[in-house]
């Protein structure tokens, strides 16, 4: 039904994709896994582009991982979230896992395919967070190879054990490392752009013109635009990617 109406593309997302087919509460056995259903979708006829929006590293496995660097369709973007550098911190949040798996994850990634898009969501100011643990969280960050940041200041949840620790950090704190670490999503977010410069990308273009210009993004989730052309609306192209412009955008 949705190729019958020229999406282009999918995004596919959810509460922990990577558990797909266990139900709604996680308490079936997997009737169809993730990967199973990545491989369906790549079969989809009349619709181009399908990308994964978050997946948790511990269910981000190799296979999953091979598959993407080989298809055409699934586009060589991972979202993963991390939360925090430093492993005290992530047991105390009761992750299912620490940062040597996240970091196999992204040097797995890399191999297969360099030119992939990681993004990562951080949480920073988790009661027990200090100085020591934040530092952890910005050199990790600092020595991976991804892409971009989502950065989240901690904040209480009613019925989490979060609430009743002791050791919390002020909303200037929070604000502090929420700063610090947006910054460096910026020097990421640039290296990565710079890296694809010169190379060429298959682009999907939006619908808008922005002040003479139509944006769109690649493969790989490189945000760019060109000169507008009612030509490129919807459309799939290849292109060469330029230069970066001063509003972060990529000209191809």
């Amino acid at each position: 039904e949705i190729a019958s109406k020229d999406v282009k593309e999918i995004i596919l997302t959810g509460v922990n994709i990577g558990d797909y087919g266990k139900g709604e509460f996680g308490n079936k056995r997997h009737e169809i896994t993730f990967l199973e259903l990545i491989k369906e979708l790549d079969l989809t006829k009349n619709i181009n582009r399908f990308r994964i929006s978050s997946i948790e590293p511990n269910l981000l496995n190799n296979e999953i991982i091979e598959f993407v660097s080989q298809s055409q369709k699934i586009m060589p973007h991972f979202h993963i979230p991390l939360q925090s550098g430093s492993d005290k911190i992530l047991k105390l949040m009761k992750r299912r896992y620490l940062s040597e798996l996240y970091l196999d994850r992204v040097n797995k990634i890399k191999e297969l395919m360099p030119d992939c898009c990681i993004g990562a969501d951080v949480i920073v100011g988790f009661p027990g967070e200090n100085d020591i643990d934040f530092k952890r969280t910005y050199d990790f960050i600092s020595s991976l190879e991804i892409s971009y940041l989502h950065v989240f200041s901690y904040s209480e949840r009613e019925n989490t054990e979060s609430v009743y620790f002791a050791e919390k950090n002020s909303k200037k704190i929070k604000s502090e490392r929420s700063s610090t670490l947006r910054e460096l999503s910026d020097i990421k977010r640039e290296s990565f752009y710079k890296k694809n410069i010169n190379s060429e990308r298959k682009i999907l273009f939006e619908s808008e013109n922005k002040n003479g210009f139509i944006h769109g993004y690649t493969d790989n989730y490189i945000r760019v635009k060109t000169i507008w052309s009612s030509k490129l609306v919807d459309s799939i192209v290849k292109r060469k990617l330029s230069v970066l412009s001063n509003d972060n955008l990529v000209v191809v």
